[in-house]
């Protein structure tokens, strides 16, 4: 009895010793570093450990991978970019600027309605520039066309203060003519006008007066001597009279006329062997109504003895007198 206790105490320290050297046995062969999972079978919370540790993980990954898509480009592009070099001003644009820092700013002037300046930079001492800007700024197409058409014939005008006599005594675009021809003949003294009467005059002197002179005497023409233009009166000065084309600046008067050659040829009736002086007063009077409504001279009235009386008369019928 006692012998088969010991042999059973015997077989199991035996059993005992076998599983020890196969435990050391596996763990020299490296079964022991096998690491497992934390669990708890029985209530499933080593599970939820895992699964938060695996997804913690996850996450950290997946914002690590995001910064890298984010910060790759900008670094790339940056590298890419050449830097520009800052430009430096020279010296002298800093000179420029220094000096201009140290002069001082003067204050905006500040408009003063009480002041009275007669300088407003218009010609022909013109005082008030409203009526200056009203006969030209003002002015229609057809006053801007006839000043273009008096440039192109060479006449010599200056622009005029508008005149307002009362009445019919008024022209609104005035010019002060002095010459033709850009100049080669003068017009003495200088005459006041309205710009359709000043290019018929043009016209004529261009195409009929200076011609006429060449074929008869030989020589141009150096000087018109006018005897009126703008005057505000009736016709022939006569009172209850119509008021004239020359209240208008609408008529001139040419009592004279002077040639290169220093000829003088007075607008008068014509001595009995004047033939020349006759021929050219003729021509004068029968041709100038091609340019004028109304032409008069000497043998017309004791008005007109001295002068041929030029103007533009417009007349419903159309009529032109020529006498």
């Amino acid at each position: 009895m006692s012998f088969a206790l010991s042999s059973a105490k015997r077989l199991r320290r035996i059993s005992t010793i076998v599983v020890l050297g196969s435990c050391t046995a596996l763990s020299a062969c490296g079964m022991g570093d096998v690491r497992r999972p934390m669990a708890d079978v029985g209530t499933g919370t080593g599970t939820m450990v895992a699964e938060q540790s695996l997804a913690t993980e996850e996450n950290q990954q997946v914002a690590a991978e995001d910064t890298q898509r984010l910060i790759v480009p900008e670094a790339e592009q940056m590298a890419a970019e050449e830097v520009q070099p800052l430009s430096t001003p020279p010296e002298e644009q800093f000179d420029n600027q220094d000096n201009q820092l140290d002069v001082p700013l003067e204050p905006a002037p500040v408009a003063n309605e009480d002041i009275e300046d007669d300088s407003y930079g218009y010609a022909g001492g013109i005082s008030d520039p409203i009526a200056r800007g009203e006969s030209i700024y003002a002015m229609s197409g057809s006053e801007v066309a006839c000043r273009t058409q008096l440039k192109r014939l060479g006449v010599v005008f200056q622009e005029h203060e508008p005149i307002n006599n009362g009445g019919a005594c008024r022209i609104d675009h005035p010019l002060t003519v002095s010459g033709f021809a850009s100049g080669r003949i003068k017009l003495k003294p200088n005459a006041t006008l309205n710009c359709q009467m000043t290019l018929a005059f043009a016209r004529w002197v261009k195409g009929d007066l200076s011609p006429s002179t060449r074929l008869r005497y030989l020589s141009g023409i150096n000087t018109i001597h006018q005897a009126s233009s703008y005057s505000c009166r009736t016709m022939s000065s006569q009172p209850g009279r119509s008021m004239s084309e020359h209240s208008k600046g609408n008529a001139l008067d040419i009592a004279k006329i002077t040639l290169n050659n220093g000829r003088q040829i007075k607008v008068q009736k014509p001595g009995l062997f004047a033939f020349r002086q006759r021929g050219l007063l003729n021509s004068v009077r029968s041709d100038a109504c091609d340019y004028f409504t109304t032409v008069l001279g000497p043998g017309y009235d004791r008005f007109h003895r001295d002068h041929f009386h030029f103007d533009l008369m417009h007349r419903r019928s159309g009529h032109r007198a020529c006498r």
